[in-house]
């Protein structure tokens, strides 16, 4: 006995649905829209610090400014350098709200993310996004960094905290500083949300890019002196060395 309606009508199964690349426009043979090809062509990180992700020429474990004056940050996950065709992805995301894009670069994030976890790398208990600016936000309708962190809680399972961090205070943009004047201009920035409790917890900062490092050293400080045992960087890309533009 049939215990379905006989139907003989052509179904729609989404699952047998091809996706376009979002790079080239060819159908993709990958489970996000970029195909295999494309992929492969990302400029990815390989030769790094083994702290601050910093391309190097070849392995080191650290660069010398990481090996001089250690960062607050443990450790740096990012799995491009900030070059064609991703600071282009990036650019599109951030300031033509191309969603689409920043969300294909962050499930790319969470399988390299994962893939730490799997080599050693030790799972946060929670990932925190860096705030924006009140204007800014205003500006561009949505933080980048807190839709990447939002994109990485599920598949890698950690709860997202988009509120721990505040910016309490506005600042010219960075862009256009030196790695002094970014630190000088991220003073009293930041501040933790009321009745935040980070005794003995490892968090994991959730940006967009890594330029001088100067966002990340005020926040992991910022968190470390209040109880964090222990803070990381997630980002998409890091600048070819300190001080580029991003």
């Amino acid at each position: 006995m049939r215990c379905q309606p006989r139907y003989k009508l052509p179904v729609y199964i989404w699952l047998k649905n091809k996706q376009s690349c979002l790079l080239c426009g060819e159908t993709t043979d990958t489970p996000q829209p970029i195909c295999t090809p494309c992929e492969s062509e990302l400029p990815w990180l390989v030769d790094q610090c083994s702290v601050c992700a910093l391309p190097l020429p070849t392995p080191a474990l650290r660069c010398g400014q990481c090996a001089t004056r250690p960062p607050a940050f443990e450790r740096v996950v990012a799995p491009w350098i900030y070059d064609f065709p991703v600071d282009t992805l990036v650019t599109r995301f951030k300031h033509q709200a191309k969603w689409p894009l920043g969300r294909l670069l962050g499930e790319l994030l969470a399988q390299s993310v994962q893939h730490h976890f799997d080599e050693g790398l030790e799972r946060p208990d929670a990932l925190v996004p860096v705030p924006l600016a009140a204007r800014r936000l205003r500006q561009r309708g949505f933080n980048q960094a807190t839709l990447l962190a939002r994109w990485l809680s599920g598949p890698l399972e950690i709860p997202c905290e988009e509120n721990l961090l505040q910016r309490v205070q506005d600042t010219p943009a960075q862009q256009a500083l030196d790695a002094p004047a970014r630190r000088r201009n991220l003073r009293h920035a930041f501040a933790l949300a009321p009745g935040a409790t980070l005794r003995n917890r490892h968090l994991a900062l959730v940006d967009d890019v890594l330029t001088t490092g100067a966002t990340a050293q005020t926040l992991a400080r910022l968190l470390l002196d209040a109880g964090a045992a222990r803070v990381d960087v997630y980002c998409l890309a890091r600048t070819p060395k300190p001080g580029d533009p991003a």
